[in-house]
């Protein structure tokens, strides 16, 4: 089986053509060439190694790049509460059962890459006491989730997005240990065996009025169906209990990062896009969300460019799918998204977006494997898209590492969840 892999393998990445340059999919007005196809998709993925003892990802100069935590089981996604502990999601892919050839490559192309294996399941506290960079306590916070992905803290209760539901934790300040069975608060659309994009992200709005909650599709582009995508490829909105549940934007194929964007407060998310139509279709994006907002999936891409593999069925009558504001690269799995709103960086970070680049399969070249940083200023983008962490590929293209989730430690230093190496990374400022 071992041998077939890597025979189908070797195949299908040779199928492809050499890739048009890549930062042709960038920025606001990308460059959108004609779709291509195929009967078998691109595979090119990086397989996974972990890092050498030692090694590190590579910053900007000025900048030194820690292990603030190691020896993790594949974390995911951060969460800084208000005492400066974070919060490490540790959960992984788990293999499609279903889905045939695709189903199958998949499930290779996700094992090659370090993606699938027994998901850890819990949440870990990591605390740095002192503030001197440096973890000194570490704690398994909860345990016997569900592919726990996405936290918020409202008032006294921490919210975390299972794959299948919202649920809620009474939090007590400075606690190392979540107390009692999650309570659910929503279900959320869910698929046993075949659950295609399962994590769930959460935020709260800064008010804490309302959390929004992400949920991507289930298939690449309807392929089960429209019924099985019911209530996916959306972001909903709803009440702290519960209440008031409903779909807020829909249309995204696979929306993870959320953030509300400090100068405006507007919500903005990444948003992972569709396969199988070229080295540089989709772009992955990021964008500012409307309430009511359809992005077009999978009818349409980058606004009404349609997707000629998706049939509209007669009695569906589409809203003018909208267009999104920044393009960040076909198939560079752009996961993480983080506003960053404090000063501890240089002041050129402040304000601006942090991505976490999970890295390509579908693509001849690969892109991606990196934390991509967009300057903003007036609450929109305002500069080009910049490598600010790379060297997640070694010399023989192989993934040391793949980042996912971003955030910040209590003084300011930018933390990157490695769902490969299993490390999360800090990145603080030289000392001055």
């Amino acid at each position: 089986m071992k041998k077939l892999a890597a025979a189908a393998a070797a195949l299908l990445a040779a199928c492809s053509q050499s890739a048009p340059p890549a930062e042709h999919g960038y920025g606001a007005e990308p460059q959108l060439p004609a779709p291509e196809s195929s009967m078998l998709p691109t595979v090119n993925t990086a397989r996974a190694v972990g890092w050498p003892e030692g090694a590190a990802p590579r910053a900007p100069e000025g900048f030194t790049v820690t292990r603030y935590a190691e020896n993790l089981d594949h974390p995911r996604w951060l969460y800084l509460l208000p005492n400066g502990d974070v919060l490490v999601a540790e959960s992984s892919s788990k293999p499609q059962t279903g889905g045939g050839i695709e189903g199958w490559i998949r499930n290779m192309v996700q094992r090659g890459a370090g993606a699938l294996g027994e998901s850890a399941d819990r949440i870990t506290l990591l605390r740095d006491s002192d503030g001197d960079g440096d973890v000194d306590a570490r704690h398994v916070f909860a345990e016997d989730l569900n592919q726990p992905f996405g936290m918020a803290l409202v008032g006294e209760n921490l919210f975390v997005g299972n794959t299948d539901a919202v649920v809620r934790f009474r939090y007590t300040p400075n606690a190392t240990r979540a107390e009692g069975a999650p309570e659910t608060v929503l279900e959320l659309p869910y698929c046993d065996g075949d659950n295609g994009h399962w994590t769930r992200n959460i935020v709260a709005s800064p008010d804490g009025s309302k959390l929004y909650v992400a949920v991507g599709s289930a298939s690449n582009i309807g392929d089960h169906g429209m019924e099985a995508e019911e209530g996916r490829a959306a972001i909903w909105r709803l009440n702290p209990d519960g209440t008031e549940a409903r779909v807020f934007a829909s249309g995204l194929r696979n929306p993870v990062g959320m953030s509300f964007e400090p100068e405006t407060g507007a919500l903005w998310v990444a948003v992972n896009e569709r396969d199988m139509l070229g080295d540089n279709l989709v772009p992955d994006y990021m964008t500012s969300v409307q309430d009511g907002g359809f992005y077009g999936w999978p009818y349409y891409y980058w606004g009404a460019n349609r997707d000629e593999r998706v049939e509209i069925p007669a009695n569906v009558r589409l809203q003018a799918p909208l267009t999104p504001d920044y393009a960040l690269g076909a198939h560079t799995a752009s996961l993480g998204l983080f506003f960053y709103h404090f000063d501890a960086l240089p002041e050129r970070y402040w304000n601006g977006v942090f991505i976490g680049q999970h890295g390509s399969w579908n693509r001849s070249e690969r892109v991606g494997y990196r934390v991509a940083f967009v300057p903003f200023a007036n609450g929109r983008p305002s500069g080009d898209v910049e490598e600010f962490l790379g060297g997640f590929l070694n010399a023989r293209g192989q993934a040391q590492g793949r980042p996912v989730g971003v955030a910040m430690d209590r003084t300011g230093a930018l933390l990157v969840a490695d769902d490969v190496g299993n490390i999360v990374w800090r990145v603080a400022p030289d000392a001055r």
